[in-house]
């Protein structure tokens, strides 16, 4: 599990942090003007002024601000505000936008990555959602608890409800269903013990928090119930903290 979940790290890093759309286009500049500076932040010198209808290629992108060449040979940095309006070779107006809070409320997919706790067992999960409309989001989970004693595996299909989606900090309520497997650490299985599973019950509720760009971070708490027989369940607590990507 521990393989799969940085496997899954390096290929949501990947993909949140590949070319966006705007690097590589060479535009026109149609405000009064556009301070260069020498690194993506407004702290950081500005060096060159680029004038009202002068051309630069967008070499590459960060948070709010883009990296660009003038015809002349400069290159720096330039606010995503102060290109608000350009044009492209062919006439076309071009707006040069960044990932924002917006964006992320008409989301459609959004895959995570969360580390948290099982009944005092650390626990990995990883989750991949389908955003139904603004208040309603369906998700299927999947999550391994290894213990002292024992290891758990948990999957499930799960509904979230959204009172608030224009709330940059939203909170949610979950219900689910799935499966848990328990499987007896190996060294210590005794004659009699094996693996089980059991259905599962879920309730829980969560904060989702836009971080910046296509990044998300979520904190949760469940209750879980385990239907071990007809007569007798099992209740277990889960809380989980991470982060994830949406598209």
């Amino acid at each position: 599990m521990k393989t799969s979940a940085a496997l899954l790290l390096m290929m949501l890093f990947c993909l949140t942090c590949s070319p966006a759309r705007a690097e590589g286009v060479r535009v026109q500049v149609m405000d009064s003007y556009a301070d260069m500076h020498t690194g993506p932040a407004s702290e950081y010198p500005r060096f060159h002024v680029v004038e009202k209808g002068e051309w630069i290629s967008v070499l590459k992108e960060r948070t709010g601000w883009y990296k660009v060449a003038t015809e002349s040979g400069k290159s720096g940095w330039i606010s995503a505000r102060s290109l608000t309006r350009t044009f492209a070779e062919d006439g076309e107006q071009i707006t040069l936008t960044q990932p924002s809070f917006e964006q992320s409320r008409q989301r459609d997919w959004e895959f995570g990555l969360y580390a948290g706790v099982l009944e005092n067992t650390t626990a990995l999960s990883v989750s991949a959602a389908w955003v139904v409309t603004e208040n309603i989001v369906t998700e299927i989970a999947y999550t391994q608890a290894l213990g002292s004693f024992s290891e758990n595996q948990l999957a499930s299909v799960r509904l979230h409800h959204f009172t608030f989606p224009e709330w940059r900090f939203s909170p949610y309520v979950t219900l689910g269903v799935g499966q848990i497997r328990t499987t007896p650490r190996a060294n210590l299985v005794q004659s009699g013990s094996e693996s089980r599973t059991n259905d599962l019950l879920e309730a829980g509720v969560g904060f989702r928090y836009y971080l910046a760009k296509n990044y998300v971070v979520r904190l949760e708490y469940q209750r879980l119930l385990a239907l071990i027989e007809r007569d007798e369940q099992e209740e277990l607590e889960s809380w989980k903290l991470g982060f994830a990507v949406f598209f």
